[in-house]
């Protein structure tokens, strides 16, 4: 079947005609940025897939029984990952946009309006936080769940990712203020058992945790308990708040502890000391940057934490953090990280005639694909696209009015790009956004209960 529109409806009709795993799907025609170190990019190349996963990646593809979509004038890649965003906050989107510190979106968020959230806020929030993912081309997310304060509000929290389609990585962690069960740690072995038995599937999980106790305690902060039920549990884990002095010792002690491994991503990183660095770089350990949220909110220096990474040897990956006040999409994450690094080494060498030592647009969207992926223990699994892979892609409009003509293709989708060019996202194989629009959604219906969920949130006094 040869369909010359894109995206068109008789394409997803027939591809719905056919059972999942023996879907064969090619794309012909195409400008395909795989980052696949040894396959670059390709022009008017073409992809298969079979099922979930992608199984060839070329020119001059045999079609066979396949259906068949001419991509003409459209960019393949890799889906964005997304390696930390608080998903249960989504309701209350740019709520906050000028918030002056750390300490006013913890006071506002996690000591006030989560205290109020019920199992069914923390699937509204969630499910609204997957599926705005998906829409701007973020197949993976790390939900980094830290208000658990039931068993139900976990449940819930996990639900909702798998009710979206999205690639989900559920990170647990128990909240920081107010009453709560006391279930976390304890209740992720029933988490894995339940939702997680199967290392073949679109949901992993991972233990959240803290840097230090200084914001909600020691039961909340990384050390050797946590690392051993970790462990013991066969996950990785999430470290968030890693910020200044107290963090470094921490990494430190970490280190020497020997708790710092690539199975560990310490988020945001700013104002760590060279040493602490070092260590994290000696030991394999992954970083999550957050650029906007380091420098709109202003966590620790307000610098995003990259050369200080990649000098030691880490390419990090990249997330949004929190939606309350900060947007929602990848692209913007690549655009800031990509003007900040330039800046500052422009900046640096003025004047003193060194070559400044920039950052390129490939390097960020390695950042937000292929070292995503690795940064939530998924870089067998997705970040590129490459034949053994799942099929986690995205197609993008190259002859839309913002990107026409096609002239670099990374430098199209990274400083030319936004949602509306993004015409289709598959996940896992499967269709989840078409022709421009997000499939199997409700939107009306989704529109109310996020609504009611915000005026309960809002109008409940915090617990």
């Amino acid at each position: 079947m040869n369909v010359n529109d894109t995206t068109s409806a008789a394409v997803l009709d027939e591809l719905r005609r056919r059972p999942a795993d023996r879907r064969r799907l090619l794309f012909t025609g195409a400008t395909i940025v795989t980052m696949d170190p040894g396959l670059g990019v390709i022009d008017d190349g073409g992809l298969l897939v079979e099922g979930d996963t992608i199984t060839a990646v070329g020119r001059d593809l045999g079609a066979g029984d396949a259906v068949v979509v001419d991509a003409t004038g459209t960019i393949l890649t890799p889906g964005f990952v997304d390696t930390h965003r608080h998903a249960w906050e989504a309701q209350l989107r740019r709520i906050m946009p000028d918030v002056d510190d750390l300490g006013g979106y913890v006071m506002a968020t996690l000591a006030g309006y989560a205290t109020v959230y019920r199992p069914q806020d923390m699937y509204v929030g969630t499910r609204l936080a997957a599926l705005t993912a998906i829409d701007s081309g973020i197949t993976t997310m790390l939900d980094f769940s830290h208000n658990s304060r039931t068993r139900e509000h976990s449940d819930a929290a996990i639900e909702a990712l798998v009710d979206t389609g999205i690639r989900g990585v559920h990170a647990s962690m128990g909240p920081h203020f107010g009453a709560w069960d006391r279930q976390w740690p304890g209740d992720l072995t029933r988490l894995k058992d339940r939702y997680f038995s199967s290392d073949d599937q679109l949901l992993t999980l991972r233990l959240a945790t803290l840097a230090t106790e200084e914001i909600a305690g020691p039961a909340l902060a990384y050390g050797h308990e946590l690392s051993r039920v970790a462990k013991e549990l066969g996950i990785g884990v999430s470290v968030d708040a890693v910020f200044g002095m107290s963090s470094s010792e921490a990494v430190l002690r970490w280190a020497k502890d020997g708790i710092l491994s690539p199975d560990v991503t310490l988020i945001h990183s700013t104002g760590l000391t060279s040493e602490a660095w070092q260590a994290m770089g000696e030991s394999g350990t992954t970083v999550a940057l957050a650029p906007t949220s380091d420098a709109q909110i202003g966590l620790e220096t307000a610098i995003p934490a990259i050369d200080e990474a990649l000098s030691v040897g880490i390419r990090p990956g990249l997330s949004i953090d929190v939606e309350v006040a900060l947007a929602s999409d990848m692209f913007t994450q690549m655009r800031a990280l990509h003007a900040i690094q330039r800046m500052r080494a422009v900046n640096a060498a003025y004047g003193t005639g060194r070559q400044p030592s920039r950052i390129t647009t490939h390097d960020v969207l390695d950042f937000a694909t292929l070292q995503g992926a690795r940064t939530n223990g998924l870089a067998g699994v997705t970040g590129s696209l490459t034949p053994g892979k799942k099929a986690d892609l995205l197609v993008i409009q190259a002859e839309d009015l913002n990107n026409m003509p096609l002239n670099d293709p990374i430098g199209t989708v990274v400083l030319g790009s936004d949602a509306r060019n993004i015409s289709a996202v598959l996940i896992n194989g499967e269709p989840r956004k078409w022709d421009g629009q997000v499939l199997d959604v409700d939107l009306a219906a989704l529109r109310s209960e996020v609504h009611a969920s915000r005026e309960y949130v809002l109008n409940t006094p915090a617990a």
